[in-house]
């Protein structure tokens, strides 16, 4: 058997990603050796989307004979993962980290879209759909998958002419309360805000919106997807909020039911992008 390698995280806040990944890589590998001729065996490690335990986990993974590396799961802990790859000349696919970077070298490709593919995305779909609007960003400062995003947009908004109204920041620490934000927010009068960003964040912003009576247009990015099965948030608050995905468990083709219907008898809940794109990786794997 081919050995696959996965790096993500398990436990910790970026869990629901990490296990999502988890699962389509299995339901993937499964239907293949199922098939017979090619055969995949699967180690994935948990790295609690920390990049030094991410470091650990590829170095075991090593040990363990991985001749191919699905993943990092997420950005932070690919980048400091991927250079490694590069160095070893290890073969990594990443279903899920979108940053630039991560694909710098030969040996590194991604399934999902970029950073600035998001950025640039988000910007043109408000200036074509939402050209009256003004534009308010929260963003985390301090990891490179929300600064890049923010990057790419706010420039694609200029270039497009959209009203960027107020910027807003934050930090893993400060990421609990986003009363200051949101103020001024809507002080300026911003009636759309563009949150590149994870769902844990997202659910605390759209909780204390509701509570201020604030209700301008949520727009997210592909990081928002898992704030569904968020346990403790209110759903209904994210009836309405929008959001880049490259997969829709409502698509009505063959194979995304034929995806959907399996997973959710496997693992008891519908999969989110994050599956998608790992269950696709596997399949790319296998194509190679």
């Amino acid at each position: 058997a081919i050995k696959i390698g996965g790096i993500g995280p398990l436990t910790g806040g970026a869990a629901i990603y990490g296990n999502a990944v988890k699962n389509g890589t299995e339901l993937a590998v499964e239907e293949i050796n199922a098939q017979g001729g090619l055969q995949f065996e699967l180690n994935f490690q948990d790295d609690e989307n920390d990049p030094e335990k991410s470091l650990n986990a590829y170095n075991n993974l090593k040990d363990w004979g991985m001749q191919a590396l699905l993943g990092t799961v997420t950005t932070q802990p690919c980048l400091t993962v991927a250079p490694e790859t590069a160095a070893d000349n290890m073969f990594l696919l990443t279903p899920s980290a979108s940053a630039a970077d991560v694909i710098k070298e030969d040996n590194a490709f991604q399934v999902c879209f970029t950073d600035p593919n998001q950025g640039t995305g988000a910007a043109d779909y408000m200036a074509e759909n939402m050209s009256g609007a003004k534009v308010a960003v929260i963003y985390q400062n301090d990891i490179a998958y929300s600064q890049g995003i923010r990057d790419t947009f706010v420039a694609e908004a200029e270039a497009k002419s959209l009203e960027v109204v107020y910027e807003g920041t934050f930090t893993a620490d400060t990421k609990s309360d986003f009363s200051v934000q949101l103020t001024a927010a809507q002080s300026a009068g911003a009636d759309l805000l563009f949150l590149p960003i994870y769902y844990q964040e997202a659910s605390v912003i759209l909780n204390q919106a509701n509570q201020m009576g604030y209700t301008p247009t949520f727009f997210g990015v592909d990081g928002m997807d898992g704030i569904l099965t968020l346990s403790g948030f209110d759903t209904s608050l994210a009836e309405g909020v929008m959001l880049l995905t490259p997969f829709s468990a409502d698509a009505e083709d063959v194979r995304t039911q034929t995806f959907v219907k399996t997973y959710e008898e496997q693992f008891g809940e519908i999969p989110n992008q994050f599956a998608a794109d790992a269950y696709d990786a596997v399949y790319i794997l296998k194509a190679a």
